[in-house]
């Protein structure tokens, strides 16, 4: 008797889609907002905190350290996890584990406890911050790719914006506590609405445990930790400590490549670092993260110190970024979907270029105004390029490879952030010729400014040789699909 003949063997399907794909993006765009809520509230509650709890500011910096060192340590994790448990319900998960986190917060008796809360909290939002971006491709029509993920720009924006805001009128009306109660209802609602709109998980039953790397996920995590505690001045210098932990760092990264070679599921497939495509991705997402936080570094000495601009003024100022920011995401995100994201990348590129040399020369030219007009070419610029990259990457992903390349990159955003505070803080120190900018003279801190932002620059130029070198990006094809990348293993 001749043996049955096997059907062959099926790719995992695409879960169904989204049944009210408007609101599976209104959970979307929640879970983004808690993200950066998370990052941007507390800052504004520093002082607050450090009188509450009878300490000093190096110690209430915990406060956010302990949030934004948990979030880069396990984003890859969180997102690998979406892709062995399923999207949807990972990413509720995480937004239950927030509203607890962001509870526990609220009602922390001691600086220690609050900082526990706030990297469990961070862990919490790993999975908000690496799991939105990777459920967009299945929640919205594959032609609104690029709108989603600007709305999901917009939505960080506005979370970045928003946060020293809320969080001091909270902390003036009702105490330090409220501005982690405040997010406790936030986090339940975008929970009921991710469960009830996003679309139905492939994965059913329970979780195949043996499918996560557990002995890659803790390589990876502790070097993670020692490089973004290694790049981290301590009482603003650089010592011995640093170079160490950056040793370590690099020993990290050898153990990790050589433990994920040898494993049977590893967290993250090397064989995608082949593609030149995602390699360029990633690379330009840290250059252009570093330069945005060039702004955030530089700008308030400036204003302050050469503009002579009093707290409010300088803090309104800054305001102006996050809000073209927000008012330009969607928009990017629809130039994307007209014109295609390779084009629309170089186009980002080129306007960051253009705006941090902007930058480096219009405030010394004609002050206050000059700084505004630069903002307003950078900050588009970013969105456009964010919106842009983000789509490129996702939009051929496998579905069982979307959480990790979505954590991914936003791990090489991080990594550009953490990198850019203390590089580029490092470049306009040592360019304004004075060991603190904080009581360097306005002549120095002018010089200091345009070198650094000259330097920005120069980091967005080379992000734009990126993407029209190597063939990373199939330029001219304005509205065609973004070609196939990342998730090839």
């Amino acid at each position: 008797m001749q043996p049955k003949p096997q059907p062959p063997e099926r790719a995992p399907e695409e879960p169904a889609p989204a049944p009210a794909p408007h609101w599976a993006l209104v959970a979307l765009a929640m879970a983004m907002l808690l993200s950066s809520l998370g990052i941007s509230i507390p800052n504004v509650a520093l002082p607050t905190l450090a009188e509450a709890f009878r300490t000093g500011l190096p110690q209430v910096q915990w406060v956010v350290l302990a949030y934004l060192l948990a979030i880069t340590v396990l984003i890859v994790s969180a997102g690998r996890l979406g892709d062995i448990a399923g999207h949807r319900r990972v990413l509720c998960w995480g937004l239950g584990g927030f509203a607890l986190a962001s509870a526990l917060c609220a009602a922390a008796p001691t600086l220690p406890a609050l900082v526990a809360a706030r990297a469990l909290q961070g862990a919490a939002g790993s999975i908000l911050m690496g799991l939105t971006v990777a459920l967009v491709r299945t929640s919205v029509p594959k032609a609104r790719t690029g709108a989603a993920m600007g709305l999901l720009g917009t939505m960080s924006a506005i979370g970045t914006a928003a946060g020293p805001t809320l969080g001091g009128l909270l902390i003036s009306g009702l105490g330090w506590r409220a501005i982690f109660a405040v997010m406790v209802p936030l986090a339940l609602a975008g929970l009921a609405l991710a469960w009830r709109c996003l679309p139905a998980d492939a994965q059913r039953g329970r979780v195949d445990h043996r499918a996560f790397d557990k002995p890659g996920t803790l390589v990876l995590a502790l070097t993670l930790a020692a490089y973004a505690l290694a790049v981290t001045a301590e009482n603003g210098a650089f010592s011995s400590r640093n170079l160490v932990l950056l040793a370590l760092a690099a020993l990290g990264v050898a153990v990790f490549l050589r433990v994920e070679r040898r494993s049977p599921a590893p967290l993250v497939r090397l064989s995608a670092f082949r593609d030149p495509a995602l390699n360029a991705a990633l690379a330009m997402s840290a250059l252009v993260s570093t330069v945005m936080m060039t702004t955030l570094v530089v700008g308030p000495f400036y204003l302050s110190r050469v503009l002579g601009h009093p707290a409010a003024v300088v803090g309104l100022v800054m305001s102006v970024g996050p809000a073209i920011s927000a008012l330009s995401g969607v928009p990017a995100g629809r130039l994307v979907d007209r014109f295609g994201a390779d084009a629309v990348v170089v186009w980002g590129l080129a306007q960051m270029a253009l705006g941090a040399f902007a930058l480096a020369a219009l405030p010394n030219m004609v002050g206050t105004p000059g700084y505004v007009l630069a903002l307003a070419i950078l900050t588009p610029g970013y969105q456009l390029f964010q919106a842009a990259n983000n789509t490129a990457v996702m939009m051929e992903v496998p579905q069982d490879r979307r959480g990790v390349i979505s954590g991914v990159l936003s791990l090489s955003r991080n990594l550009g952030l953490i990198t850019g505070a203390s590089a580029m803080g490092a470049v306009f120190t040592l360019a304004s010729g004075s060991a603190d900018p904080a009581t360097a003279g306005a002549a120095s801190v002018a010089h200091g400014m345009g070198v650094t932002f000259a330097l920005a620059g120069g980091l967005a130029l080379l992000g734009l040789v990126i993407a029209l070198s190597g063939g990373a990006f199939n330029l001219g094809r304005s509205g065609d699909p973004p070609p196939r990348r990342g998730g090839n293993s």
